[in-house]
């Protein structure tokens, strides 16, 4: 009996231990396949990142749902194998990478501000020989159905001219692509062009416009100051500028002008102007022809010439200036709402082939002599006036001047009188008697597509502060403000905005003229509103402490200043 349960105990540890050994393989084999199932899932986690971060720096985003989808597609069949390869998923990703990299004929990286072109972008492409692609070029007369490769072969055998490029591909920015390759190249500049932005530009508006040989465009930021009210009418001025301080001082000095009632302002005379200079062969010709053209009835006959060239350009008068055997003469004309350069050139000519019918010998030297005077300091823009001839005016309450602009009128008026009246003649300043009349000018010129360039003379400006009882009398008088709402820069889209902003986009068909009066009104009032703020901060001593703090660069202070003193380093916290 001992014998027969000692046998049948043995037979039941046996099957226990067999028991306890399945049990634990079952758990092994569990562990196992769950450790498998998540090395796999990790394994698709790691990819997926991964194809983000390369579609999101690197990739073309239009692809990245496409691609994130067939990889969901794949993690669901491996979901219910309870497998996967990653080497496959790697194979895939890269075989949508040389798909997606290389669909088109120019590949760019555009981030943010930030864009490049892959100069190799076609290297994949096949490119057909020369005698191919210049066939193709001569027989459609473009080059549209070329390749970018193709396109720059031609360019380097001189078939086709690097400004030509927008024109031989029917596509401006393509154009302006190939160019900026064409740059890259030979003047190793891919580094330096990688942050100068070209997509996403209208380029049709510029071509044979505004610029030639386009690589790019510079964005500039626009700030406002406003509402300013100007002749019983509030308006947001755009100001285009990188320097510091200046909106948010104009700001404020459109808000003390608001809150006492605004400005007062009149386009006193109007009249554009082109000098050219003449010759004769003798100062006895020469005085013939200067008392010729100084006649009334002479002038109608030349005015009669001018006027035939244009619907809008109309003589309004002539100054002559004789030296030697040389004249100069000054045709002045209104021009509607344009600048009216382009306009004064084509009536002058006009009127010279008139002028030189009663003087044979008279030879033309140049359609400008710089008597005009254009985009250089001239006293006789100061004097007889170019362009817009604009004043305005505001009383400031004494309040507003102590809690508004922080000083007091006395204090202005003798600040005034000092600076931009004593101090400009002691400079010899020709049309300097002002604090910073240029800021405001270019700030709102670049901002609506005027002539950056002809701040010189439109900058002209004399800025007068008289008491007026407890009160501040404070006006300016700008002689030369050349000014337009058509043409130059104008129709471009930003500017076109800006002019939008003011009420002044294009002509007054109404009133041709009126849209360019009403901008050289509102130039005069906002430059009234800054030379009202900066006098301000000057007399107070503010404008060292607002500078510091809204005009200083962070980076560039602490590469200068290695051990910056306590006040520097509460300066440089508020600009970080």
């Amino acid at each position: 009996m001992e014998t027969k349960a000692d046998n049948m105990l043995g037979v039941q540890v046996t099957k226990f231990a067999v028991f306890n050994e399945t049990e634990e393989n079952y758990h092994r084999s569990v562990h196992i396949s769950i450790v498998h199932w998540m090395s796999s899932h990790i394994v698709i986690l790691i990819l997926l990142l991964l194809m983000i971060v390369w579609f999101w720096f690197f990739g073309d985003r239009d692809d990245l749902a496409y691609t994130l989808a067939q990889v969901n597609k794949k993690q669901s069949t491996n979901e219910s194998g309870h497998s996967v390869h990653a080497h496959e998923t790697q194979k895939d990703f890269k075989h949508t990478h040389s798909q997606t990299g290389y669909r088109k004929a120019s590949v760019y990286t555009s981030n943010e501000m930030v864009q490049t072109e892959n100069v190799d972008g076609d290297n994949n492409v096949e490119i057909r020989t020369f005698d191919e692609c210049l066939d193709i070029f001569k027989t459609q007369k473009s080059a549209e159905q070329l390749n970018d490769n193709e396109v720059l072969m031609l360019v380097k055998s001189n078939h086709i001219k690097p400004y030509m490029l927008e024109k031989c591909v029917n596509n401006p920015e393509r154009g302006v692509g190939l160019r900026r390759k064409i740059i890259a190249t030979q003047s190793n500049l891919t580094e330096a062009l990688i942050e100068l932005p070209y997509i996403g530009y209208d380029y049709s508006k510029v071509l044979g416009t505004n610029c030639e040989n386009v690589i790019g465009y510079v964005a500039v930021p626009v700030g406002v100051a406003g509402p300013l009210l100007v002749d019983d009418a509030f308006y947001q001025v755009p100001m285009a500028t990188t320097e510091g301080c200046l909106v948010a001082s104009t700001n404020r000095g459109c808000r003390a002008l608001t809150i006492c009632g605004g400005v007062i302002t009149k386009v006193v005379d109007d009249g554009m102007t082109r000098g050219p200079v003449v010759r004769f062969s003798s100062v006895t010709t020469a005085s013939e022809a200067k008392m010729w053209m100084d006649n009334p009835e002479k002038f109608k006959i030349i005015k009669s010439a001018f006027d035939s060239t244009s619907r809008f350009a109309r003589l309004t008068k002539l100054l002559v200036r004789i030296a030697g055997r040389y004249l100069f003469i000054r045709f002045t004309a209104s021009t509607g709402d344009a600048m009216g350069m382009n306009m004064l050139s084509k009536g002058t000519e006009k009127s010279l082939k008139i002028i030189g019918g009663y003087f044979p010998d008279m030879e033309v030297l140049s359609l400008s002599g710089n008597f005009c005077s254009d985009k250089k300091p001239a006293a006789v823009n100061w004097i007889e006036g170019r362009g817009k001839y604009v004043v305005s005016e505001a009383i400031v309450p004494s309040k507003i001047v102590t809690e508004v602009l922080k000083t007091t009128v006395a204090a202005l008026v003798d600040v005034n009188i000092s600076k931009n009246l004593m101090g400009s003649a002691i400079a010899g300043s020709i049309g300097g008697n002002n604090a910073h009349a240029a800021n405001i000018v270019t700030a709102v010129y670049i901002a609506t597509g005027q002539d950056p360039a002809q701040n010189v003379a439109s900058s002209n400006c004399m800025t007068l502060m008289e008491a007026c009882g407890e009160d501040l009398y404070v006006s300016c008088t700008m002689p030369s403000v050349e000014i337009g709402t058509v043409g130059g820069g104008t129709s471009l889209p930003g500017q076109s905005a800006c002019l939008e902003m003011l009420g002044v986009r294009g002509a007054n068909s109404q009133t041709p003229g009126a849209n360019a009066k009403r901008l050289a009104r509102i130039l005069c009032a906002t430059v009234l509103a800054g030379e009202l703020s900066l006098m301000s901060a000057l007399t107070a001593g503010h404008l060292v402490k607002s500078h510091m703090i809204h005009n200083r660069s962070a980076p560039s202070i602490q590469n200068l200043e290695s051990e910056p003193s306590e006040s520097n380093r509460q300066f440089t916290n508020c600009v970080s």
